[in-house]
């Protein structure tokens, strides 16, 4: 009778019982005093009751008393944002982020550049002088936009069609060539597949292969940002296939319960190789998956560079300020095959590719916007074309003339100390080419080791120093995996998996 007493005084007049009320009461039996609740409810149905509202902790809602379930079009397609019509033309004034004439040229510059490299190392690829490209045909406008939204010491992690992000950035061609040919000016020394790039200085985590890898690992970046109140952003970039593999959930989730200053930036060009958006999801697209797992999320037009830039601008603002992760998922479409192992004939029509190529293209919607505003005319444009396919081939003779990297190189900068059974490979491959070394182009690498190339152990200190009191002391998911990201970006190169 006490615990029943004790139970009763878990319930208030103006609030219905508690709620461990009712689970003690049935727990006790007490049958009586639960009709006297039922009763005395019905008396003051008109005062709030907790009772009335799910008291889960796992979500937010209200109760309803139809079966019902959730159809997949309940809410309407989430819109578009633009800043520009197909024509250059400004469609709201307000939304104009009035830039300079020298930023927007640099804009249209960095564009073309990379569009006009794409060409050359395409068909570079094609007379087998180098073993593989992927071209950013039809997406420069979303690199573009989104690296000048940026502050020059956030943190990139690609996934590998952003090369304009690093042309923003004013990477030298010289070393995007050295990087496809894997000469001896490559900084990751010629171990990585073309197109692999990556940049201590310019904070360009270097390219993974896998798909999504970089994902998660962007978030343990930015938690570490967080935590050495570090006022810098990290911007992951990959694509809407890539948005099906199981990093990416456990990144968005992450990202969300964290808190981290993180921007997510999916290009959606329409196909993850073969597989049509139509084949890859069911939802609306990646955007609509942001709101679930608790993130800000935003659509815009892709091919709109102005577009791009305000939402990126105010993200990272927004990113910094509140400590929180933003979703961008920027439309575009992917004009070139997937890469030179691919052929895209074979599953989409020229008519479709052609219409985005010369119909919806965000080089030819910039230069209808500078023609507008009189900041740009034909003679320049012919003048630009000619220059920049000049520096273009230069970079390229240059990176052709140049040696490959000593093979010896294969076997460092994985390990301070290298194991046994790595010394062992190392000597198994020096006698193998003692003995067969006629029936390889040795002559095409270059004989000794540079003295300045292997990291000596006061390097590996010092960058591991360096590390730790950038990162802070992690105890978190993310401890380790924050300190296999900023080892990335404190290396000269990194191996093909994304780690040190």
């Amino acid at each position: 009778m006490a615990v029943a007493a004790a139970a009763a005084r878990v319930w208030r007049p103006s609030r219905g019982l508690g709620r461990a009320g009712l689970p003690l009461l049935r727990l006790l039996g007490a049958r009586g005093l639960a009709r006297s609740h039922t009763h005395r409810w019905q008396q003051q149905r008109h005062f709030s009751s907790l009772d009335d509202k799910p008291q889960f902790p796992g979500a937010s809602a209200e109760f309803i008393d139809k079966l019902e379930f959730i159809q997949p079009n309940v809410i309407s397609g989430i819109p578009i944002y633009r800043v520009m019509d197909r024509q250059g033309q400004i469609i709201n004034p307000s939304e104009d982020p009035h830039l300079p004439q020298e930023k927007v040229l640099k804009f249209y510059k960095s564009m073309t550049l990379l569009n006009t490299m794409d060409r050359i190392l395409y068909e570079s690829q094609r007379q087998g002088r180098i073993s593989f490209y992927m071209t950013n045909y039809g997406e420069e406008g979303t690199h573009v936009g989104s690296a000048a939204a940026l502050d020059d010491t956030d943190l990139v992690f690609g996934q590998y069609r952003e090369a304009g992000v690093l042309m923003y950035r004013d990477y030298p061609l010289e070393l995007f060539m050295a990087q496809c040919y894997g000469n001896v000016s490559d900084l990751g020394k010629g171990r990585q597949m073309p197109v692999h790039y990556g940049c201590r200085e310019r904070h360009f985590v270097t390219i993974s292969s896998p798909l999504a890898t970089q994902i998660p690992q962007a978030v343990g970046a930015a938690y570490a940002a967080k935590r050495a109140n570090a006022n810098r952003v990290v911007i992951c970039y990959f694509g809407e296939g890539a948005a099906s593999e199981g990093d990416a959930h456990a990144g968005f989730n992450f990202a969300a319960t964290l808190e981290c200053p993180i921007i997510f930036f999916c290009r959606n060009n329409g196909y993850a190789i073969s597989t049509p958006t139509s084949e890859q999801y069911r939802g609306d697209g990646i955007a609509a998956r942001g709101p679930g797992y608790g993130i800000l999320s935003i659509r815009v037009d892709g091919n709109d560079v102005f577009a791009v830039y305000n939402a990126t601008k105010e993200a990272r603002r927004r990113a910094v300020a509140e400590n929180q992760p933003f979703l961008i998922e920027a439309m575009t479409y992917r004009i070139g095959h997937h890469s030179t192992s691919d052929d895209s004939s074979a599953y989409r029509s020229v008519d479709e590719v052609n219409y985005w190529d010369k119909q919806d293209h965000p080089i030819s919607r910039l230069r209808h916007h500078l023609q507008s505003r009189g900041w740009w005319d034909d003679e320049q444009e012919k003048a630009w074309r000619k220059q920049s396919r000049k520096k273009v081939m230069e970079a390229f003779e240059q990176a052709e003339r140049k040696l490959k990297p000593n093979p010896n190189l294969i076997f460092s900068d994985v390990y301070q100390e290298m194991p046994a059974q790595l010394r062992k490979q190392q000597e198994s491959l020096a006698r193998h080419l003692q003995t067969y070394g006629e029936h390889y182009p040795l002559d095409h690498f270059e004989k000794q080791v540079p003295p300045n190339t292997l990291r000596s152990q006061a390097v590996l200190e010092a960058c591991s120093a360096r590390l730790l009191h950038w990162a802070g002391s992690l105890v978190s998911p993310f401890s380790t995996l924050s300190y296999t990201v900023f080892s990335q970006g404190l290396g000269e190169g990194t191996s093909g998996t994304g780690h040190p």
